[in-house]
């Protein structure tokens, strides 16, 4: 099995152009270097890297000796301090991954986003929920907007574009694919 330290140190040699061939295989669903799950995690955090973000990789909250918490990864950036959560299935995303996010928030300063990332989409009532979490914005990544953030480098802007539209517009869900800027 391979180490977080051994996918740490190979995501590190991965350019732009080696990103979108690993997008590539996680829409294919080959990813055969990686663990279910773990491509994902690993390309967001270093295309956010790639665009001059400081990045924490996957780690685990313990207490006494118990797993509290097992975070995709943490984004620092434009005054952001954010949790991030990848899901890389085939169904559509249903309102888990943000009940899990506003439980983590509980033990988080108020300033902190939470990014969900997703190689589908969201369902309806995930969109509703994340937007229902008043104290901490979590931010909603579809399969099509992080091709579009890969092919245009713009994972930052994006962030900015969505966390503006959410404090506009109180919705979780802006699509920086369809540049329908607010």
């Amino acid at each position: 099995m391979t180490t977080a330290t051994e996918y740490q140190q190979r995501i590190a040699t991965y350019d732009r152009s080696r990103l979108l061939e690993l997008w590539t295989q996680i829409e294919a669903s080959d990813t055969p270097d990686w663990e279910p799950g773990k491509a994902l995690e690993y390309l967001i955090l270093r295309a956010f890297e790639l665009e001059e973000a400081s990045v924490t990789y996957p780690f685990m909250i313990q207490m006494g000796g118990t797993i509290l918490e097992q975070i995709d990864g943490a984004i620092y950036c434009d005054g952001f301090a954010c949790l991030v959560e990848c899901k890389d299935q085939t169904d559509n995303i249903a309102i888990d991954p943000v009940a899990k996010l506003r439980n983590q928030f509980l033990r988080r300063p108020a300033g902190v986003i939470g990014l969900i990332f997703t190689t589908t989409q969201f369902t309806q009532a995930t969109q509703i929920l994340a937007q229902y979490n008043a104290n901490q914005a979590i931010l909603l990544w579809e399969g099509s907007e992080i091709d579009y953030a890969l092919q245009n480098q713009c994972f930052r802007f994006g962030l900015i574009q969505k966390y503006r539209y959410c404090v506009e517009r109180a919705a979780a869900n802006y699509r920086i694919d369809l540049g329908d800027l607010p």
